[in-house]
């Protein structure tokens, strides 16, 4: 039976279903993005964008479509990632805006449409300079579509159906309407990844509910196979803005606050900026150079309580390597940069992280497990870079780290003494490629002097240190390079390690976590940290790390 509105019920199974849809093909995007940058994660940021969303989404009960609409909006917001994620929250906020105008918990047709039509108002309005041939051009000609044919459309079913059938024709053009796009041999993969969203919807409303999916090795195989298009295709190019920076901002007054404050700014030393608020949270997307100015302008209007900065050189860097094996094309030296930072570091999680506040290369290494002078300096010659910052991050490993400066004599090397993972994440927010490579060292040395540090980790002896007994076995809080703590379980040991690192003057917690930790006690631990001081921002980071439970940061 054709459906005549949409009810909150059904808007949620239609979100659920497109975002696993998307989340179960998201690779296959992945491998169509060469725009604006090929990096190829596109379909990897839309997934984790759609799935914040309905995360969220799915801890309310309420049969409204309204509140789903306005639950989902922000959490696809707070939860956005890459220049498609924010574009698609925008589309989502769009909805929000005009369901939020309906009279009971149910969209008509006429709802809908318009619904979608404020979609794709919204998603423009939020991008700085528009590109045709882009997910924007997919979401704009599918609504006027279903504009243009409304006489003919009854059901929701109908309003899908065509506007899915004119998102894959305009899908279809972006190659024509994009020259890197026809240069590359693909569609554009904001665009696409949008069309799994609506087929996923066009399923939900067939009665199909989609589950998570592995990507199988056929799938994997067939991807690997073509790999001759997408950025492959491109060869090496020149990213002019290497760092994806993106940020969410508590505003001090959001009520006096204007957009252009950082668009006028920020577009004068980057692209692809989007900039949106949503009462009082300001996010940002830009491609830039200078991703340490960008997150000062914006600490002038509030509190950061997000950051995420990526590579975007070395990430197509990446892509081109992977494809070597299937070429004959020799590998092109990169060009020399005027900055790489190298981290030591042990943990995919925590690797991430680095890489995302924009580390060039991390050394696996950390305790029991210190690199070589030899694994510096293969790092050193691979980033091919005029000045370089090491962050050993453990006070192991500094020593070594410094051996470079006289091992390497014909690369500016400037060693950060970061002694654990907390402080090297530390001093990275600090870095800034603007200005020279001994006002970076000074500047990120500072940074870790004004924050404080701790581990949580085990025991594996009996032992008594300054006064502090400890037992094999139990679980030891450390700070200032001491053992402080002694405790029989992990949680209370990390609650007065928190009582010593934290006060009601701090204002960021970054909480790394191990891969023991589980999701009750993270929460304990949260809590934990907010009781002693209420204000405090809370980042979690899901490290991975197999020593330490916890790494804290506590600025």
């Amino acid at each position: 039976m054709a459906n005549k509105t949409v009810s909150g019920t059904l808007f949620k199974r239609m979100i659920t279903n497109g975002a696993v849809n998307l989340k179960n093909n998201h690779k296959e995007i992945d491998h169509l993005n060469v725009f604006p940058v090929p990096d190829g994660d596109t379909g990897t940021n839309m997934q984790m964008t759609m799935m914040a969303g309905v995360k969220e989404v799915k801890k309310t009960e309420t049969e409204s479509i309204i509140d789903i609409s306005k639950i989902l909006s922000r959490g696809l917001l707070m939860g956005a990632r890459g220049n498609s994620g924010v574009i698609l929250s925008q589309f989502f906020r769009g909805l929000y805006s005009e369901i939020s105008k309906i009279d009971n918990g149910s969209a008509t047709v006429d709802e809908f449409i318009q619904a979608l039509v404020g979609g794709y108002q919204m998603a423009y309005r939020a991008v700085m300079d528009p590109v045709e041939g882009t997910i924007l051009t997919v979401v704009r000609e599918s609504a006027e579509k279903v504009l243009q044919e409304r006489q003919n459309l009854n059901s929701v079913e109908d309003v899908l159906k065509v506007y899915l059938q004119q998102a894959k024709e305009t899908l279809t053009k972006t190659p024509e309407l994009l020259p890197v796009l026809k240069e590359a041999g693909v569609v554009d993969s904001g665009g696409a990844g949008f069309i799994k969203i609506i087929e996923g919807w066009v399923m939900a409303l067939n009665g199909e509910e989609l589950s998570e999916q592995f990507l199988n090795e056929a799938v994997k195989a067939d991807l690997h196979d073509h790999d001759h298009v997408g950025a492959h295709a491109l060869g090496e190019i020149d990213i002019k803005f290497g760092y994806c920076t993106e940020f969410i901002v508590k505003l001090f007054d959001y009520e006096k606050f204007d957009e252009k404050f950082m668009k006028e700014p920020l577009s004068q030393m980057g692209d692809s900026l989007v900039v949106v608020t949503d009462d009082d949270l300001l996010k940002v997307h830009v491609h830039t150079n200078q991703p340490g100015v960008a997150l000062t302008l914006a600490q002038k209007y509030g509190d950061i309580q997000t950051i995420k900065v990526e590579n975007m050189r070395l990430q197509h860097s990446t892509i081109m390597d992977d494809v070597e094996p299937h070429t004959h094309a020799p590998k092109v030296k990169k060009e020399k940069s005027k900055y790489a930072v190298i981290a030591v570091a042990a943990g995919e999680g925590i690797k991430n992280a680095f890489i995302e506040l924009g580390v060039d290369k991390v050394i696996d290494g950390g305790q029991t497990m210190n690199p070589s002078a030899e694994d510096f300096v293969n790092a050193i010659n691979d980033v091919n870079a005029e000045n370089i910052i090491l962050l050993p991050n453990n006070s192991n490993i500094i020593l070594t780290a410094e051996q470079t400066i006289e091992l390497c004599p014909e690369h500016n090397i400037r060693v950060v003494k970061s002694k654990n993972i907390a402080q090297g994440y530390g001093s990275l927010i600090a870095f800034d490629p603007t200005i020279d490579l001994d006002e970076n060292h000074e500047v990120m040395t500072e940074a870790i002097k004004e924050m404080k540090s701790g581990e949580v980790t085990y025991s594996i002896r009996d032992t008594e240190l300054k006064g502090v007994k400890i037992s094999e076995g139990d679980f030891i809080g450390i700070a200032g390079g001491e053992i402080k703590v002694a405790e029989k379980t992990r949680l209370d040991a990390t609650k007065k390690l928190v009582d010593l690192l934290v006060t009601t003057d701090s204002e960021i917690a970054t909480i790394f976590f191990g891969e023991e930790v589980d999701e009750d006690e993270l929460e304990d631990v949260v809590a934990h940290v907010k009781q002693v001081s209420p204000d405090i921002e809370v980042e979690l980071v899901d490290g991975k790390q197999d020593i330490y439970s916890y790494i804290l940061a506590i600025e």
